[in-house]
């Protein structure tokens, strides 16, 4: 919902109606999945109710028995499937449009779009190649994947903090919500609760972040062979991305950072009245249709 929202029609006041639908959406779902689970479970005191192998795909395969069972089950993974297809379209869809604002390394090159399909390419290629690399070295290191499943949630945090924290000063200094010049246009708002909800944003952000990049053995390195880079790989990677894209960010993309020509749609410089504004490119109207 909020990846995609710059598809849609007033992106202002439906986005944030969408991610509250979808974020509601799936409270309510996951947790009556998981009270269904804990009702339909022959045995709580079962070991293999919380055991790693075991679990709903357990309880799945106990009560409704083996055809069936597996026949949900094989649901389950064409629904696993979807969602990493849905996570697959936000991340093209995230490096295509900073590439297309000139704020990656390769942008020219990452913001490509086929002329004929109308999608980003060489994008959707990247995103691929490197989602397969972890799987790759999780075959020869399988406490490789622990490591990126925790690391993938705190770069979420992380990001979630790098709107929260300078919308909450923005608030503390009266720069937000914004003064919109055209009536009518204002987006969404929390109105009054605007505030708290900001600030209870950045307090979790900030206490999730800390709590699941802990260097804890039991989390990053349960099972040997027990190396130090192991244990501390989240808080390796993570301070590496950070500082390097600080780095990156300071030295070069700030520099260059702005829509690249072929994809900005060429208008008149003083438009007479009634005179039509040119059309963009095949390329620039990406903008404007779906991935």
């Amino acid at each position: 919902a909020s990846s995609l929202g710059e598809e849609t029609k007033d992106p202002k006041r439906t986005a944030p109606k969408a991610i509250l639908r979808a974020v509601t959406a799936s409270f309510v779902l996951g947790g009556l999945i998981l009270l269904g689970g804990l009702l339909a479970a022959p045995d709580l005191s079962d070991p293999k109710v919380g055991a790693a192998g075991g679990g709903l795909q357990y309880i799945v395969l106990s009560v409704l028995g083996g055809p069936f069972g597996e026949a949900f089950l094989a649901c389950i993974v064409v629904a696993v499937i979807v969602c990493a297809l849905a996570v697959h379209a936000a991340a093209i869809r995230m490096m295509f449009a900073m590439a297309r604002d000139n704020n990656l390394p390769f942008s020219r090159q990452l913001s490509k779009v086929d002329p004929v399909r109308r999608t980003p390419t060489v994008a959707a290629i990247v995103i691929g190649v490197i989602a397969l690399i972890p799987l790759i070295v999780n075959v020869m290191q399988p406490a490789i994947f622990t490591i990126v499943s925790s690391i993938s949630i705190v770069l979420i945090y992380l990001s979630y903090l790098l709107v929260t924290v300078p919308m909450l000063r923005n608030r503390f200094r009266r720069k937000w919500p914004l003064k919109e010049e055209e009536a009518g246009k204002a987006g969404f708002s929390l109105g009054k609760w605007g505030l708290p909800v900001n600030i209870l944003a950045v307090l979790w952000g900030g206490a999730m972040t800390l709590n699941l990049i802990w260097p804890r053995q039991e989390i990053y390195n349960s099972v040997p062979p027990c190396e130090w880079y192991l244990q501390w790989g989240g808080v390796l990677f993570v301070g590496a991305a950070v500082v390097g894209g600080t780095l990156l960010y300071r030295l070069k993309i700030r520099h260059q950072t702005g829509v690249l020509a072929e994809h900005a749609a060429a208008v008149e410089a003083h438009p007479s009245p009634g005179s039509a504004r040119t059309e963009p490119s095949a390329e620039a109207q990406l903008a404007s249709d779906p991935v």
